[in-house]
C-alpha cells in the first residue's frame, strides 16, 4: 500500500505543468552554473600559478628577510569542488568594483543557491495543495475511505514529492558534471566524490523537509489559495529573513570591539610605541657596553667601512663590537616582546569576543534550514569556516618551520659579515621551507557536518510529526 501511494504521488506530479517547468528551469540553470564555475575555477588556478611563479622569481633574485614574510604568506589554491560550491570565496571583493562592478553587485550562484533557494521554493510549490487540493477535489475522502492510515499518506506524499523533485535535479546535475569531469584541468579524487555524496544526502533531507512543511501548511488550511500564501510567508521567513538577520542580532546581544579601533591600537603599540621603546632600550644598552669597553668610544661616529677595517685590525674592538651588536639586537627583541605582549592581550580579547559572537550567530541562524544546508555544503567542499580554521592551523605550522629556518640563516649571514644589516640585504633562501596546502581529510569534514546534518534531520522529523498530527485532525469532507 505504501509503495502504491508513493507511485501515485509521482505519477500525479509527472503529469503536471509544475514538474515540466521545474525540470526545464533546472536543466538550464544547473549545467550553466557548473560551466561558469568551472571556468572561474580554471581562471583562479591560473592566477594562483602566476602568483607562485612571481614568488619564486622574487626568492631567487631579491629575497630580503625584512620583506620575505609578506611575500611567502600562505595562500590556498582553488579546489576542484569550488566548481560546484563557492562558499566563502563567493564573498564580494570591493577592490574589484572599479574594474568590473557586476560580479560585486551580482555574485555568481552555485549549487548551494540552487538547492537552498530554488529547490526549497519548488518543494513548497509541489506540496502546498497536497492535502487541501485533494480535499477540494473530493479525492481525499475517497482515499481515506479505504482505511489507509493517515501517517502512511503523509509519508507517501513527502517521499513522492521529494523523489519527483530529485529527478530533474539529478539529471541536470549529471549534465553539468559531465562537462566538469571532461575538462582536462579538473580532476576529482575519491574524497571529492565522497563529499558530493554526503552533500546530496543532506540536500535530500533538506528538500524533504520543505515538502513536509508544505504538507503541514496544506493540512492546516481549508483552501489551496490560503495555503500557498502561508507557504510563501514561511519560505521568506526561514530562507531569507532568519539567515540574514542572525549576524546582526548576535552582534547586538554579544557585541565585539570594532576591528578598525583594535587595529588602530595595535598599530600604535607595534609601530610608534615599539620604535620609541626600542630606541630607548638600545641607547641604554649601547651606552652601558661603550662604558664597559672604552675601545668602542667612537663607534657611533664610525662608518661601516671604518668599522670593518677596525674589526679586521683590532681583536679587542672586534670582540667588543660583537657584544655591542648583540646588545642592540637584544634591546629591539625586548621591545618587540614587551609591545607584542600588549597587542597580544588586545588580540586575545577580540578573538574571544568574536568567537562568542560567531558561535551565537551560527546557533541562531540554525533556526533556518537554509543555514544548516549552507554550513553543510561549505564544510564538505572545504570552502567554509571550518576550512579557514584548518588553513590557519597548517599556516601556523608553516610559520613555525619558517622561524626555525630564518634564525640560523640570519646568524650565518652575520658571521659572514658582522656589520651587515641582515634584515635588508639579499639572502640565499633556495632551501627555505615552502607552504603546501593540504585539504582536510573527508573523515574530518564529515565529522564537522554532523551537527547541521542532525539539525536538518531533526527539523524534517519534527515537520513530519507535526504534519501527521495536523492531518489527523483534518476533516476530509
Amino acid at each position: 500500500m505504501g509503495n502504491a501511494l508513493i507511485l501515485k504521488e509521482i505519477r500525479n506530479h509527472l503529469l503536471s505543468f509544475r514538474f515540466v517547468a521545474v525540470f526545464a528551469l533546472l536543466l538550464i540553470i544547473v549545467p550553466v552554473t557548473v560551466l561558469i564555475l568551472t571556468n572561474d575555477t580554471i581562471r583562479k588556478q591560473d592566477e594562483f600559478s602566476r602568483r607562485q611563479a612571481d614568488i619564486q622569481n622574487y626568492l631567487t633574485q631579491y629575497a630580503h628577510f625584512n620583506r620575505l614574510g609578506s611575500v611567502i604568506s600562505p595562500s590556498q589554491p582553488p579546489l576542484p569542488l569550488q566548481a560546484l560550491v563557492l562558499g566563502l570565496s563567493a564573498a564580494p571583493r570591493l577592490d574589484t568594483f572599479s574594474n568590473d562592478p557586476l560580479p560585486v553587485l551580482f555574485p555568481l550562484i552555485d549549487l548551494t543557491f540552487v538547492l537552498g533557494i530554488l529547490m526549497s521554493l519548488a518543494a513548497l510549490i509541489f506540496s502546498y495543495d497536497a492535502i487541501s487540493g485533494e480535499k477540494e477535489d473530493g479525492t481525499l475522502k475517497l482515499m481515506l475511505a479505504n482505511g489507509v492510515p493517515r501517517a502512511k499518506v503523509v509519508l507517501a506524499k513527502i517521499v513522492g514529492g521529494t523523489v519527483i523533485l530529485w529527478i530533474p535535479f539529478l539529471v541536470s546535475l549529471a549534465v553539468g558534471l559531465i562537462f566538469l569531469l571532461l575538462h582536462p584541468r579538473i580532476s576529482w579524487t575519491g574524497s571529492d566524490w565522497g563529499a558530493l555524496v554526503m552533500l546530496l544526502a543532506g540536500a535530500f533531507i533538506y528538500i524533504g523537509l520543505f515538502v513536509g512543511l508544505g504538507l503541514l501548511v496544506s493540512a492546516r488550511h481549508a483552501s489551496s489559495s490560503s495555503s500557498i500564501l502561508t507557504c510563501l510567508f514561511l519560505w521568506v521567513l526561514f530562507v531569507l529573513v532568519v539567515p540574514n538577520l542572525s549576524p546582526y542580532v548576535a552582534s547586538l546581544i554579544r557585541p565585539a570591539p570594532s576591528i578598525i579601533e583594535v587595529n588602530r591600537q595595535i598599530d600604535q603599540i607595534e609601530d610608534k610605541d615599539r620604535d620609541d621603546l626600542g630606541r630607548k632600550l638600545s641607547r641604554e644598552k649601547s651606552e652601558a657596553v661603550i662604558k664597559a669597553n672604552p675601545v668602542l668610544a667612537n663607534v657611533d661616529r664610525m662608518s661601516e667601512p671604518e668599522v670593518k677595517a677596525e674589526i679586521a685590525r683590532n681583536v679587542d674592538f672586534a670582540r667588543s663590537y660583537d657584544l655591542y651588536r648583540k646588545e642592540n639586537e637584544a634591546a629591539w627583541r625586548e621591545a618587540n616582546v614587551i609591545q607584542g605582549a600588549k597587542s597580544k592581550i588586545i588580540r586575545a580579547d577580540l578573538a574571544l569576543k568574536e568567537k562568542a559572537q560567531t558561535k551565537f550567530s551560527v546557533a541562531l541562524s540554525m533556526v533556518s534550514p537554509l543555514a544548516a544546508l549552507t554550513y553543510l555544503c561549505a564544510d564538505l567542499t572545504n570552502s567554509g569556516a571550518k576550512n579557514q580554521a584548518h588553513f590557519l592551523t597548517i599556516s601556523r605550522a608553516f610559520w613555525d618551520s619558517y622561524e626555525a629556518y630564518m634564525r640560523p640563516k640570519m646568524e650565518e649571514m652575520r658571521r659572514a659579515n658582522p656589520t651587515a644589516d641582515v634584515w635588508n640585504i639579499p639572502a640565499d633562501v633556495h632551501d627555505m621551507p615552502r607552504f603546501v596546502y593540504k585539504e582536510e581529510p573527508l573523515s574530518g569534514r564529515i565529522k564537522g557536518v554532523l551537527v547541521p546534518l542532525a539539525v536538518l534531520f531533526g527539523m524534517a522529523l519534527g515537520v513530519f510529526v507535526a504534519a501527521v498530527l495536523s492531518f489527523n485532525r483534518t476533516d476530509a469532507r
